[in-house]
């Protein structure tokens, strides 16, 4: 009688067809619930009769069957559908930006038909196609004046990256950008003469041009007039009349010489591995001696000993225990344009990266295998040291071509100019009246740098493209003048004063253009080991950083400033490349 009495609850129990699926399903998300379940499950396996109360049955299947599904389901559809709509907006984005790229680039490879020049205009000449020439061309508008272009080289040079063409880091290529790209897109055409301007005759108008190529035609020599001039020829590298410079050290301001240098830099390495090298053969040609303290200088040591950490120590082992850089500087410390917190920073970095600095260091003599370099001693008392090298890099300065200073002398107001041509503050050069002067043939007072001439230029083009409205209102404010003298009537005079009114108006407002300001941007540096420092200005005042993170930014900026797309695509790709092969030890 027990047993069946026992047996009836369970056999009525396990009749109920959903009751053991409920509790599996409804039971097994609370702690309750999950209790009931397992005894229901013991006791059909013992055989035991266990009362479930009707209400906690409800409860626990409305709480585990009812609510808790529900809100999982909710939570992962909303999840699922932001994640969803964030990746549509991701993929439509990045094809948008795909189609621009790629409309911009066919824009740039495919440049519409151009107008021919009036010959009814102003000439107007530009000299150079450095940073000043080539930021006015890029924002003049060619319709007002025939415009001609004379340089000897047919390309534009982003000269911040100069520095990294020296170890291979970037190819000297993606940083160049052919002159007559941005000029055939102009809406009027520019002529454009490859050849070196030997002279500039004030008087007469006439700036005579001589074809240095290696190929020449029948003329080699000529001369193109002109009614406004723009000089933008830079400046050369200044030796300070130490004698050797010119014929034994390297510069840094052309592609020729960063090929120069990147070859000078493996013949070092391979001839101080030639046999029968003494030790202090050795030692001489692995001696890397920059001179010059300034961004240039400092770069092109932070590269350079980048080039041997990264890529000559481990292809060439034999060269480790001797490869040594060291940076001369006349003056107390480098970097004296930053701030100097930062120029701190920058000599406590070249110490991690045993790149020696030498300041107050002034020298007086180069020959093809040692300078003479002159210094204070702890007393006080000056000596004469001879440093040898295998490469010596010369970044100090600037000094004026001989086109200037000819130029210089032809204008009795720059008879005390010593530094390249003195202008106003319009740029004008002081004892003329048609021709202007940008970069660092120009002296406004400002540093040359490469900021100060784009801007120069930039300011140049606004000028030039307001003195044509100008021009273009009082020819019309004359017509009108004459037709109000002879109109009839009132009407006819009181419409021709009307208009003239308008024209005045215009003519005021396009006459307000202030003289040249600059406005400081910021100063960036790379000083190797993926560091970088940058003086930047901000609101009020210069926001002074350093290290790794200023170093992403110092690549960010430099890639924004790039002339255009297509350098910008190359650098990035030159990038990559250095970074996941390395750079090239090849000679070439």
């Amino acid at each position: 009688m027990a047993s069946g009495a026992v047996a009836r609850p369970l056999a009525s129990i396990s009749a109920s067809i959903g009751l053991k699926q409920v509790a599996q399903r409804g039971f097994s998300s609370t702690t309750k619930s999950q209790q009931l379940r397992t005894q229901l499950l013991r006791s059909s396996r013992t055989n035991i009769s266990i009362r479930i109360p009707k209400q906690s049955l409800r409860e626990s299947f409305r709480r585990g069957y009812a609510d808790k599904p529900i809100v999982t389901e909710k939570v992962k559809r909303r999840s699922w559908g932001f994640l969803r709509w964030t990746w549509r907006l991701t993929y439509l984005g990045a094809i948008g930006g795909l189609a621009y790229l790629s409309y911009h680039i066919y824009q740039s490879k495919y440049p519409a038909d151009q107008a021919e020049p009036d010959p009814s205009k102003k000439t107007l000449v530009v000299l150079g196609t450095g940073w000043g020439s080539v930021s006015l061309l890029k924002k003049l508008d060619t319709t007002n004046y025939n415009v001609i272009v004379i340089s000897p080289r047919n390309y534009f040079l982003f000269t911040p990256l100069l520095p990294s063409c020296t170890t291979g880091t970037i190819e000297h290529r993606s940083i160049m950008e052919p002159i007559r790209n941005f000029l055939r897109h102009k809406s009027t055409a520019v002529k454009y003469y490859e050849a070196e301007a030997t002279k500039v005759d004030y008087e007469n108008k006439v700036v005579h041009i001589s074809d240095d190529s290696e190929i020449k035609g029948s003329t080699s020599q000529t001369s193109v007039p002109f009614d406004m001039l723009v000089v933008g020829v830079g400046a050369e590298n200044a030796t300070f009349g130490i004698p050797g410079v010119r014929e034994n050290a390297c510069f840094l301001k052309e592609v020729g010489d960063a090929q120069q240098i990147r070859k000078r830099i493996m013949d070092c390495c391979e001839t101080a591995t030639f046999k029968g090298q003494s030790p202090e053969e050795v030692r001489r040609l692995l001696h890397m001696v920059v001179v010059g303290g300034g961004p240039t200088g400092v770069e092109f040591a932070g590269e350079l000993q980048d080039f041997f950490e990264h890529d000559l120590r481990k292809w060439i082992p034999e060269i480790t225990n001797n490869f040594h850089v060291t940076l001369v500087e006349a003056l107390p410390n480098v970097l004296p344009m930053f701030s100097k917190n930062l120029i701190d920073y920058t000599e406590q970095t070249f110490k991690e990266e045993t790149i020696e600095i030498r300041t107050k260091t002034m020298v007086k003599n180069v020959t093809d295998t040692y300078i003479e370099a002159e210094f204070k001693d702890a007393e006080g008392n000056k000596v004469l040291e001879k440093i040898p090298y295998g490469l010596l890099v010369w970044a100090t300065g600037n000094a004026v071509r001989p086109m200037v200073k000819d130029l210089m002398s032809q204008i009795p107001a720059q008879k005390d100019a010593r530094r390249g041509l003195m202008v106003n503050e319009y740029l004008v050069v002081k004892g003329t009246e048609n021709i202007w002067a940008v970069g660092d043939c120009a002296i406004a007072n400002y540093a040359p740098t490469a900021q100060v001439a784009s801007q120069e230029g930039a300011f140049l083009a606004r000028l030039f493209n307001q003195m044509a409205k100008t021009e273009d209102i009082e020819s019309k404010l004359g017509v009108l003048s004459e037709e109000q003298s002879t109109a009839s009537g009132k009407e006819a005079r009181d419409e021709v004063f009307g208009k003239i009114k308008d024209l005045q108006k215009r003519l005021r407002r396009v006459k307000q253009i202030g003289p040249f300001e600059y406005s400081h941007q910021g100063s960036l540096a790379y000083i190797g080991s993926e560091k970088a420092v940058a003086d930047i200005s901000w609101l009020t005042g210069n926001l002074a950083t350093g290290g790794s993170l200023t170093y992403f930014f110092w690549r960010s900026a430099y890639l924004s400033m790039c002339f255009s797309t297509r350098n910008r695509i190359l650098v990035i790709t030159d990038w990559i490349k250095a970074k996941v092969f390395g750079r090239d030890t090849s000679r070439e």
